[in-house]
Order: C-alpha cells, then structure tokens, then sequence
C-alpha cells in the first residue's frame, strides 16, 4: 500500500491570505531585476562545474513509497548533455552575490523563516508553528546569514550549503551568474551518476560497508537526533564521498530546488522527448524540490533517495532548503 505524503520535509509559509499573487509576483520582479555579474565572473562560475552526458536514463521509481510524490513509474527521459555544480550553493557563494548585487532574500524581507526546533537554543522562545508541523519553529530573524536566528551567523560554516533559500532567491542566483535551476530530469540523471535502478548515487545499501554515506536524521524523529553520521543540521558540501560524475551530497544535507513547477514526471513514451520541463514562470507556481535533508528519516519521511521528490511554494524558506545550478553544454 502506497503511502500519502508526510511534510516533514518543509513548511509553506501560511501567511497567503493578504494578496498572495501580487507577493509572488513581486518576488519574480526582484530576482529578474537582479544585476548581471561581470563576464569574467559569469565565465568563472562557468568553468567550475562538471559535465554530464547525455542520452536516456529510467527517471523515477518502480513503486512510490508516498502516493503523492507522483515519481513512479520508471519512465524513460532524453537529455542533452549539460553542466552542474559539484555542490550544493554555499554559504560563501551565496555571500559573494548578495555582496555584489544587494540581494535580500525572501526571509529577509518578510524578517522570519522556519528553523528546526532541535536547532534553537530556547524553543519556548518561538512557539509558532505550521499547522501539523510542530518541529517547525517561525523564528524572526532566521534567514540564509543567520540560520538559526538572532545571535546566529555563518562563521565556521563558509562551506556549509546556504539555506532559507526561497525558489525566488535561487532564480535570483541565477539571473546573476548567467546559470540556471536544473530540471529535474537534469537534477535526476546527475544523480544517479551513470547508476540505473539504483536508490542511491553509490548503489542499493543505506550505509554502504557500515559506513554513513549522506547525511540525514539517525535516532526517533523529530524529538532525538543522535547525529551518527556526524551533523545535527546542515554538513560541509563535501562532507561525504561523490558519486561517479564527482557531484557532492545528492541526497541528503539540503532540499535542493528545480526549475520546474510541481506535477507529474515526464512520460515514459517509446520516444522521450529531449529536455522536458516544467517551468512557465508562473508567480507562485508550487515547485519540485530534490535529494531530501537532513530531516529525512525512514520512520516518517524516507524521502533521501536519487528518486525522491517533494514540492513547496516558491516563497517558502526553511532551514534545509538550498539548490544547486546548471548550465547548457
């Protein structure tokens, strides 16, 4: 029996009841009005990402564990060859473009965003919640500079992922750096690194050789994380060993967001089409997120694998959700 989504993964921020639709359309003008980043800059960016071939892979799992991910059946997609950053956007990256363009982020803006409460020195302080989602805690002040809130900052941390990243503020990256949001077959196909019907990019094995491989939630979700695998929130980009194309942490650590609107996957026709995605730029749009966080847990929400899938507003920052970028070969 197919099981119904759990959101455990990250909170919608709840507060659409003044004029949703002017908001987000005034989010999409902030991050299409970003500055463009020098040439030389753009060309930098450029040159550190690493190529992936093209062809057809099986996108999607045989069977979905939650119903209401939509990422089964397998189906066959067709891809040109692109590139993609080897890690998730970090925190000194992203510091590098709000110091160069002025950027605000989402959070910043509306002064809040949601923190996992085991990650708050004084819970009691910050009692509001998502409905159901008691673990989430709106604390004023969080954003991607200070992801705990007040007091908190990214010292130590340089390497580390940037998160409270809206879908508005990863589009925002993009329109700096000249890249752009994967699709999510592009996402996918990374992934796996050359991998078919795999559940991770090393193989089939939770912990390979005994060994933690990603970095997500040990212990009994959400009141007691042991952190085994050496992290209770977000961990270095290159914290773990890289797949086979040598791209970081694909699962696990941070939600990463794609380009595409939220929906089912490409069909699985004799003749894939090349390059699907979803994506009208559409204000506020729900989004497809991938890879899982550091929040996934097999008692509640297994979402950690190359197949898994969830979705969110575009406006929506939380403590675990980052992205990484693409660019056309």
């Amino acid at each position: 029996m197919q099981k119904q989504g759990k959101a455990c993964c990250g909170a919608g921020r709840g507060d659409r009841d003044t004029a949703p639709e002017g908001r987000d359309a005034m989010f999409l003008a902030a991050a299409r009005a970003v500055p463009r980043a020098s040439d030389r800059e753009r060309a930098a960016l450029r040159a550190r990402l690493v190529a992936i071939p093209g062809g057809i892979f099986e996108m999607g799992a045989r069977k979905s564990r939650f119903a209401t991910d939509l990422d089964a059946p397998r189906r066959k997609v067709k891809l040109s060859p692109f590139l993609i950053s080897a890690t998730s956007v970090t925190n000194a990256e992203y510091a590098r473009f709000t110091e160069a363009t002025g950027y605000r982020t989402v959070a910043e803006r509306e002064g809040w965003s949601f923190v996992f409460h085991l990650l708050l020195e004084d819970v009691a302080a910050w009692p509001v919640s998502p409905p159901g989602l008691p673990w989430w805690r709106r604390v004023d002040g969080a954003c991607w500079s200070s992801p705990e809130g007040p007091g908190s900052d990214i010292c130590g941390r340089e390497d580390h992922p940037a998160v409270h990243i809206a879908w508005y503020d990863a589009l925002a990256y993009c329109q700096w750096s000249g890249l752009q949001l994967p699709s999510e077959a592009q996402w996918e196909r990374a992934a796996r690194g050359g991998r078919a019907r795999r559940k991770f990019p090393w193989g089939d094995e939770l912990m390979p050789g005994g060994a933690h491989a990603m970095n997500i939630f040990q212990g009994h979700f959400p009141t007691h994380n042991t952190a085994e695998d050496g992290w209770q929130g977000t961990a270095p980009v290159r914290a773990f060993a890289p797949n086979d194309y040598g791209l970081y942490n694909m699962t696990g650590n941070v939600w990463e967001w794609a380009a595409d609107r939220f929906g089912p996957l490409p069909k699985g026709d004799r003749l894939p089409p090349l390059d699907p995605v979803y994506d009208d730029d559409s204000p506020g749009a729900a989004r497809a997120q991938r890879g899982g966080s550091y929040l996934c847990h097999d008692s509640y929400c297994d979402r950690y694998h190359v197949h898994s899938r969830t979705r969110n507003d575009p406006d929506s920052s939380t403590g675990n959700c980052g992205f990484r970028i693409v660019a056309e070969l």
